[in-house]
């Protein structure tokens, strides 16, 4: 069963949505965490409840990740996507708090071929899971800041937040 709740967050409004499951904590599997505006971020469908109690234990994590108290989260999520994007996916999550890489990086990471970056960045914009699997943390090989589903200030928000990106 597919439920989904709102929260109010720095970022604005998240749209969470999960699958039911009896091996998270919590007994929600997070499906997408989007925020409104996101290219390819989640639209309530017909059929879906509204629950926010099945999210408690997840919102949780994301209060104290806004409040500086966490820096890993420990959600279950439920897997999607290709097998080339679970790659993507999986090198995001092992990048650190506080620290950033290129797109380059990650296809180095995931042995793709140099000429995989532009690949690896379509995965990364298909990332379901905005904050939760920090694909925030991946910038231009110039250290710029290069693309973001949910908005390049959001983006920014994120790593000053992380202490990845200082304010001028």
């Amino acid at each position: 069963m597919t439920v989904h709740t709102t929260i109010d967050s720095p970022l604005g409004e998240l749209l969470l949505v999960g699958e039911r499951s009896a091996t998270a904590t919590g007994g929600t599997a997070l499906v997408s965490l989007s925020v409104p505006g996101q290219k390819g971020g989640a639209v309530v469908q017909d059929g879906w409840s509204e629950d926010a109690e099945a999210f408690t234990e997840i919102v949780s994590q994301l209060r104290s990740y806004f409040d500086g108290e966490l820096t890993r989260f420990d959600i279950e999520c439920v897997e999607g996507g290709t097998e080339f994007q679970r790659r993507v996916w999986q090198a995001l999550e092992a990048i650190p708090y506080g620290t950033t890489v290129s797109y380059g990086d990650i296809a180095r990471q995931i042995g793709a071929p140099r000429t995989a970056v532009r690949s690896v960045g379509t995965a990364i914009g298909r990332n379901p899971l905005l904050v939760v699997r920090p694909c925030h943390r991946v910038i231009g090989a110039t250290g710029a800041l290069t693309g973001y589903a949910g908005g390049l200030e959001r983006k920014e928000r994120l790593l000053v937040h992380e202490g990845a990106l200082r304010t001028t």
